[in-house]
């Protein structure tokens, strides 16, 4: 059986996301600084490091990262990349939908309870976003082709699950948590807008509208 570093440095090399929610053990493990300068030296023997995103503390995630980049690794980034931006427009959809439907301030962050029925019952009563939904769920994403919102939901749902978006830590409860990848994905989104210009904030406005993004 593997320790727990074992543990750890085998889920970071699968492109795990390791934080508070997914997994409390490899993340305590991991703030703790000699521990995590023994994965990052084992990893380093593999040219790659241990990288975080977050604000540092509970809402630390940490993931694996190359140490040099090559052309080899730069493929290999470029592809991952190009899969997240082509991800982007409904994630971020997904996410306006959510907050919007939760009358939140702020967009879902590590640890934040999603609570499918209630956010099924206010789609339901609200033909905006069941629209919203609709287009979302279509997209290759996720690949519905269902009309109800009840299946269309749930396949959303599984989807994020298995995208590492989202966690089910109770299979018997309708209750999914957001997990750190969110904040990666928060990260990249900023990079994007920050390089590119595009305004992204203000398109996943546009969008929750009905409107392309």
């Amino acid at each position: 059986m593997l320790s727990i570093k074992g543990q750890v440095i085998e889920r970071l090399l699968q492109g795990a996301f390791i934080c508070r929610t997914t997994d409390e053990d490899g993340w305590r493990f991991l703030t703790i600084p000699g521990n995590r300068d023994e994965v990052d030296s084992y990893l380093g023997q593999l040219n790659r490091q241990v990288a975080t995103v977050g604000t540092g503390g509970e809402g630390e995630v940490f993931f694996c990262g190359y140490r040099q980049l090559g052309d080899t690794e730069r493929k290999v980034i470029g592809q991952q990349f190009r899969d997240i931006c082509q991800a982007l427009t409904p994630l971020a959809e997904w996410l306006v939908l959510v907050q919007e439907a939760a009358a939140q301030d702020a967009p879902l962050t590590e640890g934040a309870p999603v609570r499918l029925n209630a956010l099924q019952t206010v789609i339901e009563d609200t033909p905006a976003f069941r629209e919203q939904l609709a287009r979302i769920s279509h997209y290759r994403l996720f690949g519905s082709t269902s009309p109800t919102v009840d299946t269309q939901l749930k396949l959303v749902f599984k989807r994020l699950c298995e995208l590492g978006y989202l966690t089910r830590p109770n299979p018997e409860k309708q209750i999914y948590l957001a997990t750190g990848k969110l904040d990666y994905l928060y990260e990249v989104i900023r990079f994007i807008d920050e390089a590119e210009g595009l305004s992204l904030e203000a398109q996943a406005e546009v969008a929750s509208q009905g409107q392309l993004l």
